[in-house]
C-alpha cells in the first residue's frame, strides 16, 4: 500500500496519555425572539478569539479548549471562553444556548456556512445532513497508541448510555414533542458514517476498515467518519462525540470529569475488566443507546449476553462509588457531587419537560434554556 494511500492512518500518540480536549456546540439566538439567527462570523470575528470556530450552520458557533491535563482545566478554559463569546454576543444584541436541539428551531431556514467541506457534505448527504441543526458536545481522551486507542473504545460503549443519559437535552425538535430524552442522536443516525462505530479488534483491523472506507469511496478522511465514538490519529486520542450539548457548564465539566475518571480505572484495570466482563454483542450496545435516548437517566439497560438489566441512574451510582479513589487522586469530588445531584434531580430533558407541562409554551422552554445558559447551572427550583 502506498503511502498516500494511507495518509492519516500513523496513530500519534498522546503526549500526556489520558489528557482531555473539549468541543461546546453553541445556538446563536436572535435577542429579542430567541429564534436561531445567522450570525457566527460577527461574534467571531469581535472575539478575536482562536478558541472559536464557524460551524456547519453559521447559527452555530463551537468552543474548543486546548490540551488539558483534567477537568479543572477544562472547566477554567471554557468559563473563560464562554466569557468572550457571551461578550460578543452581547455586543450585537444576541443570546446564547446550549441544548442538544432549539425547541422550536427551523432546520429548513439555517444558513450553510460556505466552505469547500461543508458544500461538499452537503453535496453528498443533501436533506440529511441539512436537517443537522443540532449540538453536541465532543469529549477527547489522549491515547498512548492505537491499540489502547480500540481497547478504551470498545470500554467506554459500554458507557455510552450513562454519558448519553446525564447529557439529554433534546427532548423537542421542529416545534413538537418528541417523547424522547434526546431526539439529537437519531438525527446523525441518518448519515452514512455515523452513528454505532464499526467495532475492530486492534489498530490493525482499524487501518484496515479504513482503508476499504478510502478505496471505495465511502469517506475521503478520518473526519467523514461520525461515529459516536472515533479515533483521532491525527490528536492522538479518542473522542466521544455522542453527547447533547450540555444545558449547563455545571453539567457539561461534570461529565467530563465522569469520563475521565473512568479512563483511568480502565487503565489500572484493564485486565481485570477484560476476564470478568463476557464481551456485549453490537445489538446489546444498540438496543442501550437507544433506551437512553428514550427514557434518559431512567432507562433500564441490558447488562449482560444472558438478558439481565439495571436501571441506569443506579449503575451510574454505583460506578461513581467504585470510582472514589480516582476522584481524590484528581481532587474530583465537587464533580461527583454534580453527578450524583444530575442522577437524583435531573438531566436537561427532565427540566425541559416539566416546564412544558406547566405552561404548555415551548417559548418558555426556550426561555428557561437561555437562562440556564446564563446562569451556567441547572434551575432544578422551577
Amino acid at each position: 500500500m502506498k503511502k498516500e494511500q494511507i495518509a492519516g492512518l500513523e496513530f500519534r500518540a498522546s503526549k500526556q496519555e489520558l489528557s482531555l480536549g473539549v468541543e461546546l456546540e453553541l445556538q446563536i439566538l436572535d435577542g429579542v425572539s430567541l429564534a436561531l439567527t445567522p450570525r457566527a462570523a460577527e461574534i467571531i470575528e469581535f472575539s478575536k478569539d482562536k478558541a472559536l470556530e464557524y460551524e456547519y450552520f453559521q447559527s452555530t458557533i463551537e468552543l474548543i479548549t486546548p490540551i488539558c491535563k483534567d477537568a479543572q482545566q477544562v472547566e477554567a478554559h471554557l468559563k473563560a471562553t464562554l466569557d468572550k463569546v457571551s461578550t460578543g454576543a452581547s455586543h450585537f444584541g444576541l443570546k446564547l444556548g446550549s441544548t442538544g436541539t432549539h425547541p422550536i428551531g427551523d432546520y429548513r431556514e439555517g444558513l450553510i456556512t460556505r466552505s469547500p467541506r461543508y458544500d461538499k457534505l452537503t453535496d453528498r448527504n443533501q436533506w440529511i445532513i441539512r436537517r443537522m441543526a443540532v449540538y453536541g458536545m465532543h469529549i477527547h481522551v489522549g491515547m498512548p497508541s492505537g491499540d489502547a486507542c480500540i481497547n478504551y473504545n470498545y470500554f467506554f460503549m459500554h458507557f455510552l448510555p450513562h454519558i448519553l443519559a446525564l447529557s439529554a437535552s433534546s427532548p423537542f425538535w421542529q416545534g413538537k414533542n418528541t417523547g424522547l430524552a434526546a431526539c439529537r442522536p437519531t438525527t446523525y443516525e441518518a448519515l452514512p458514517t455515523a452513528g454505532m462505530p464499526y467495532l475492530v479488534k486492534d489498530w490493525k483491523g482499524f487501518q484496515s476498515l479504513y482503508r476499504f472506507l478510502k478505496r471505495s469511496k465511502s469517506i475521503e478522511s478520518n473526519k467523514d467518519l461520525w461515529w459516536d465514538i472515533r479515533p483521532s490519529p491525527q490528536n492522538g486520542t479518542i473522542e466521544l462525540r455522542f453527547c447533547d450539548q450540555p444545558a449547563t457548564l455545571y453539567e457539561a465539566t461534570a461529565i467530563v470529569a465522569f469520563v475521565h475518571l473512568l479512563a483511568y480505572w480502565y487503565r489500572d484495570h484493564q485486565e481485570e475488566w477484560t476476564t470478568s466482563n463476557a464481551p456485549l454483542k453490537q445489538w446489546i450496545f444498540r438496543e442501550n443507546k437507544w433506551r437512553a435516548i428514550r427514557h434518559g437517566l431512567d432507562a433500564n439497560i441490558v447488562v449482560s449476553g444472558r438478558g439481565k438489566t439495571k436501571m441506569l441512574a443506579s449503575d451510574i451510582t454505583e460506578w461513581i462509588k467504585v470510582l472514589r479513589p480516582y476522584e481524590s487522586q484528581l481532587g474530583y469530588s465537587n464533580f461527583t457531587s454534580r453527578l450524583e445531584e444530575i442522577v437524583l434531580r435531573g438531566n436537561s430533558a427532565k427540566r425541559q419537560y416539566a416546564i412544558f407541562q406547566d405552561t404548555n409554551d415551548l417559548d418558555a422552554v426556550v426561555r428557561h434554556n437561555v437562562s440556564e445558559f446564563e446562569q451556567r447551572v441547572p434551575m432544578w427550583s422551577l
